[in-house]
């Protein structure tokens, strides 16, 4: 039904409504959860409408999912830019450049925020994230002139916290995070509650607390792997495993749940067992790397593509192919790419190969 759905979008409309088209298709295979056959239909929707802030800012989060941080900055920077900027725009970009390593850039541009806005609590709280990583006394003030704002928002007190603990303020983090929890019990402040308590040595409030969480959300598979670990700590290794099993189901691809679940059977004395889930933390961190390689080449290739360098473009996108070439929509870029110089036979070779690896993905008509 997918691939149905996919060839009704046809080639021959204006390219701003085909941008929708795509927009909405993307939408829809990101909530099926085809992450990668969504994020090759952004990159399209957004060549083919750059001044689109709703698309360009949705590229930015796909990007910025898949690892592929610099090209994610460029579509939220696209996004900030764009006449009417959708909400959030500015601060996905100010997130985005600390997550890049461009800390000093993401304070700059968060203080010019502040500066048009000095009584909007959201401001404060954006220039607070910027800052957490290399100006903590600048953090601790800018989350406390949020709270000044508004003492209701729960996340400035949350991210409060964080850097108090950050810091090794211990004691005044645990009370930021009980007053934030009072605020709005949600499960990441019960997690992280849990991760400063079992990083106190105190197993038995870290348990109480990690077990709260996945109450609160059941498919938190972060706050499954944190119980589980501290389970093995307390050696409790039946409860540890059964924890970290529930982890791998909700997140196949975590390599750290197959570790520490090694670990515990390890201890448990399952030497088998540990073999196994050692060789398969090895293998998706493997994959890891390579896929992260394979999308970032994908990304620097939609840019060149986007700028009518498409012999460049295709480039790129067999440097991802051979990074990993499993990655599906690097074969769809390929396939974009070499229509674009006139190599149809070889694109679609492409787009099959696109195809054959992810059926959502195929040749636009």
């Amino acid at each position: 039904m997918i691939v149905a759905a996919a060839h009704q979008i046809p080639a021959a409309q204006p390219p701003q409504t085909r941008a929708h088209d795509l927009y909405e298709r993307a939408v829809e295979l990101e909530r099926r959860g085809n992450q990668p056959a969504a994020l090759s239909l952004l990159w399209e929707a957004a060549g083919l409408a750059p001044g689109d802030g709703i698309i360009q800012d949705r590229l930015g989060d796909a990007l910025e999912r898949m690892g592929a941080l610099d090209a994610a900055v460029d579509a939220y920077r696209a996004a900030a830019a764009a006449r009417p900027a959708p909400r959030g725009a500015s601060n996905h970009l100010v997130l985005a450049l600390v997550k890049a390593g461009r800390s000093p850039e993401a304070v700059s541009l968060a203080r010019a925020l502040t500066a048009e806005g000095p009584g909007d609590a959201d401001r404060w709280f954006t220039l607070g994230l910027a800052q957490a990583d290399v100006d903590v006394d600048g953090a601790v003030d800018s989350f406390q002139r949020a709270l000044a704002i508004d003492r209701g928002h729960a996340l400035a007190r949350y991210n409060l916290a964080l850097v108090l603990y950050h810091a090794d303020r211990v004691e005044p983090a645990l009370d930021e995070l009980k007053k934030a929890l009072a605020v709005q019990p949600t499960p990441e402040i019960e997690y992280t509650l849990g991760i400063v308590y079992w990083h106190l040595g105190d197993l038995d409030h870290a348990v109480d607390a990690l077990s709260h969480a996945v109450g609160l959300r059941p498919t938190y598979a972060d706050a499954h792997l944190a119980l589980g670990t501290v389970y093995k700590a307390r050696g409790e290794l039946n409860r540890s495993a059964s924890a970290l099993r529930r982890t791998i189901e909700l997140r196949p691809d975590l390599a750290a749940a197959h570790i520490v679940l090694a670990q515990t059977l390890t201890q448990a004395g399952d030497a088998a067992g540990a073999r196994r889930e050692s060789a398969e933390a090895d293998r998706l961190q493997a994959l890891a790397r390579q896929s992260q390689e394979a999308a970032t080449w994908t990304a620097v290739g939609a840019q060149k593509l986007d700028a009518g360098d498409a012999a460049g473009a295709a480039d790129c996108f067999r440097r991802a192919t051979q990074a990993f070439d499993a990655f599906a929509p690097a074969h769809y870029q390929l396939g974009r790419a070499l229509d674009r110089l006139g190599q149809h036979d070889a694109a679609r070779a492409a787009f099959a190969r696109a195809h054959q690896l992810n059926p959502a993905l195929v040749p636009p008509r």
